[in-house]
């Protein structure tokens, strides 16, 4: 169920466009949306879709990946091993405030009088560009020309562009090129009000944050150096401004622990324009001290200064080219053909912008462009992210997995506190240690650890590429099948079971036996048997050392195997549907037909007890294993749990619509696969969920990927064989989607009368299509008409 309609945005908001958002009207009404819709990011550096003015503005921020205060999380009752520290990134310094005034008028989009409005993100330049006529209350015209983006060449890079001519009459300017320490210095009666019952919402940390160690204000160049009160995290911040005018300008600058000005001002002659350029560098550590990272800041503006802006333009177009090349998507036929694509495309987009320079870190909740969830990441990364970055960008993917192995130490040690052998990957974090407050909803989903064997599993089938496998994917595939023989037990009636758990649906916790963790344990104990036996049989040197570095034997691994082979799995008997765990369907079905809309989401509105009685559920468990896990169901199994599931699902997860578009797509369903696809593709443009000021929904936006491939598309990996059963649906025409399989570029044309298959490049491959296995040779399209 879907408790809230679709409601698309008036045009002038976003006008359709295939390769672009444009906004042609200021709007108050949508200013938090439009922030989200117009961030920049390249997942290391991340800026809200905020005016260079500054105001209005409901939710600016800056990030920095990884960057985060800590604070002791205070419980009301005490228990062992309950997650001590809390993690907040942090809104760093924001380099993209110019404020203006001429003849000593501030300019202030929302009461300004402007003419020929356009902002407008530009998904194949990577550019966000704003032009309009400010007309000011003596007549005088004034036009405002800006550009910006996030480099993704460039990891540490922001630039600007800010072009003030006035057209009429000379007049006195002044530009207020700053940077804003907003998280220390903004007022309490200008945040918004947020609900402070929001688990969804960032923390809100009341004492100061940063602590300058560095200030330097000389020529045009601001450096601003700082280290964190808990969390003792560094940082630089250094701005740039290469100024281009005829007129004869002045400026001064300045700087304090709470950030720096260039004050420009001149007389303006009629249209001769004033243009500044601004480069803005971000260098975070956790252990280098801020002096060092702003020697490196001063480097790196150094080159983007000598690159000049254009050549920064033209590096972000080639970035973006090698993008879209693999990630594009294509759908033809139906009345709003141009603002599918234009959703579409902003989705794909968003996915670029979280992961393409996120080394070393993980990809949050809300990528870069929010502070929901204190920048956490979840599961999220493994099963919504991943698969995208595996068939499109593997090189990410695999930075991706790099990651997580190196928090395996801590997810070692939070095993051990929680009296279970291996490791027990955080279920949100920062740093790699747990920071979920509440256990039931949190700690208790221990499917993370399968979450990630399954995505190293995926990578490992979508590239092929054994040695991360052997550096770092063996090691985690070891540590989490210890973790489930551990955890698990044998019954009196033979099987292995796992009890005391919360699996995806956060509606449903401390169960035993959930279906979905029980399948994905079983898959994690015998990928990482198979994976320690093709190891020690195929590449002794590589077994070797993965036995020495963790103490492997191997009994242990006929244990997993026992364990995998024994594996309880609840299938209800009478109803011929797999229960989502051992009790779910004696609880109580919660009437949500009769739940007033405004109820929704339930987390916010009833306690947790109250919704745990129930068969009420937040997001796709039974379903979402069907997806993942697909051939261990059958076709009529899919269709009986997907009935049975769906009217009990309440849409208040971002999670779920995409996964539930799969499956009632895969089961023949067009009516209910493209009703969740439209949920899940506007989730952010038409702000279906209510939140979309907070940030992006990077999940959703994945999910929009794998409904178009795996749901329409009908793609599945199974054991290296790549299989296609597509589910066009009847009002679309075409679609078009490529994959990357183990070096081979595959591109497919899908037509409701006719499907191409095309090998770009790369050996032969072998793929079925709807049960039949061909063989397809690079520049030999396979054509098969129906």
């Amino acid at each position: 169920m879907l408790q809230r309609d679709i409601v698309l945005p008036p045009e002038h908001v976003y006008v359709p466009d295939e390769w672009r958002i444009v906004e042609t009207r200021y709007s108050d009404e949508h200013l938090g949306r439009a922030e989200t819709v117009f961030a920049l990011s390249n997942g290391f550096l991340g800026v809200r879709g905020t005016f260079e003015e500054g105001r209005p503005a409901l939710l600016p921020g800056t990030f920095v990946n990884g960057f985060h205060e800590t604070w002791p999380i205070v419980h009301a009752e005490e228990a062992h091993a309950l997650a001590r520290v809390g993690q907040t990134i942090i809104n760093v310094p924001d380099a993209t405030v110019f404020k203006l005034y001429v003849d000593d008028e501030p300019l202030f989009l929302a009461t300004a009088r402007v003419q020929d409005y356009r902002r407008v993100l530009d998904m194949r330049a990577g550019t966000l560009t704003r032009e309009f006529t400010w007309i000011l209350p003596s007549g005088n015209r004034v036009r405002v020309r800006s550009t910006r983006m996030v480099s993704l060449r460039h990891r540490h890079v922001l630039a600007m562009t800010y072009e003030v001519t006035v057209l009429d009459e000379a007049a006195p300017i002044a530009v207020s090129s700053q940077v804003v320490n907003r998280q220390d210095t903004r007022p309490a009666d200008e945040q918004p009000e947020q609900r402070p019952d929001d688990p969804r919402l960032s923390r809100v940390l009341p004492d100061r944050v940063l602590n300058a160690r560095v200030i330097d204000a000389e020529d045009n160049r601001v450096m601003l150096g700082y280290i964190t009160t808990n969390s003792r995290m560094t940082l630089a911040v250094g701005v740039d401004h290469v100024i281009e005018a005829e007129s004869d300008v002045e400026t001064t600058v300045s700087a304090d622990g709470d950030g720096g000005e260039l004050l420009l001002t001149a007389d303006a002659q009629p249209g001769v324009p004033i243009r500044i350029t601004k480069y803005a560098t971000y260098q975070g550590s956790r252990s280098i001290p801020a002096v060092e990272l702003t020697d490196r800041a001063r480097r790196t503006l150094d080159r983007a200064v000598r690159a000049g802006f254009d050549t920064l333009l033209a590096e972000q177009r080639e970035q973006l080219d090698l993008f879209w090349e693999r990630a594009d998507i294509r759908v033809r036929g139906g009345a709003n053909q141009v603002r599918y694509q234009q959703a579409i495309r902003w989705n794909l987009y968003q996915l670029a912008q979280a992961s393409w320079r996120a080394e070393n870190a993980g990809i949050s909740a809300k990528g870069l462009t929010g502070q929901a969830y204190d920048g956490h990441y979840f599961w999220d990364t493994e099963i919504y992210v991943l698969p995208f970055l595996a068939y499109t960008q593997p090189r990410l993917a695999a930075n991706l997995l790099r990651h997580r192995h190196s928090t395996l130490d801590r997810a070692r040690e939070r095993a051990r506190d929680m009296s279970q052998k291996g490791a027990l990957f955080p279920w949100r974090t920062l740093t790699g240690e747990e920071a979920s407050a509440m256990f039931q909803a949190g700690t208790a989903q221990y499917h993370i650890n399968a979450d990630i064997a399954f995505a190293v599993r995926q990578y490992a089938e979508a590239t092929g590429d054994r040695q991360l496998l052997a550096e770092s994917g063996a090691e985690i595939l070891v540590e989490t099948a210890r973790f489930w023989e551990d955890l698990g037990f044998y019954g009196t009636d033979g099987k292995f079971h796992i009890h005391g758990v919360t699996g995806p649906d956060e509606y449903t916790t401390v169960v035993n036996d959930n279906t979905y963790t029980n399948l994905m344990a079983r898959l994690n104990l015998n990928y990482a048997a198979a994976t320690v036996r093709r190891l020690h049989d195929e590449q002794p040197d590589d077994y070797t050392a993965l036995a020495h570095a963790v103490g492997l034997r191997m009994d242990e691994v006929d244990a997993w195997e026992q364990a995998a082979a024994k594996m309880h799995v609840p299938f209800d008997e009478d109803r011929a549907i797999h229960p989502q765990d051992s009790t779910f369907l004696e609880r109580e079905v919660w009437d949500l037909k009769s739940t007033p809309k405004d109820k929704f989401p339930l987390l916010l509105h009833f306690h947790p007890l109250v919704i745990y009685r129930y068969q009420v559920i937040k997001q796709a468990d039974i379903v979402l294993a069907m997806y993942l896990l697909a051939n261990e169901f059958s076709e009529n199994q899919k269709r009986r749990n997907f009935e049975y599931y769906d009217p009990l699902t309440t849409g208040d997860s971002s999670l779920s619509a995409c996964v539930q578009s799969i499956i009632a797509a895969e089961i023949g369903d067009q009516t209910r696969a493209l009703r969740y696809f439209n949920y899940a593709l506007l989730m952010d443009l038409a702000d279906v969920a209510g939140n979309a000021e907070n940030g992006v929904h990077i999940a959703s936006t994945g999910g929009v990927w794998a409904a178009l491939v795996g749901g329409f598309g009908g793609f599945r990996n199974v054991d290296e064989l790549p299989s296609f059963s597509p589910n066009l649906p009847k009002i679309w025409t075409d679609l078009e989607f490529s994959l990357l399989i183990q070096d081979r570029q595959l591109r497919m044309h899908l037509r409701h009368d006719e499907e191409t298959y095309t090998l770009d490049k790369g050996d032969p491959l072998d793929i079925s299509v709807r049960g039949e296995v061909h063989t397809l040779h690079p520049g030999a399209p396979l054509v098969l008409r129906r």
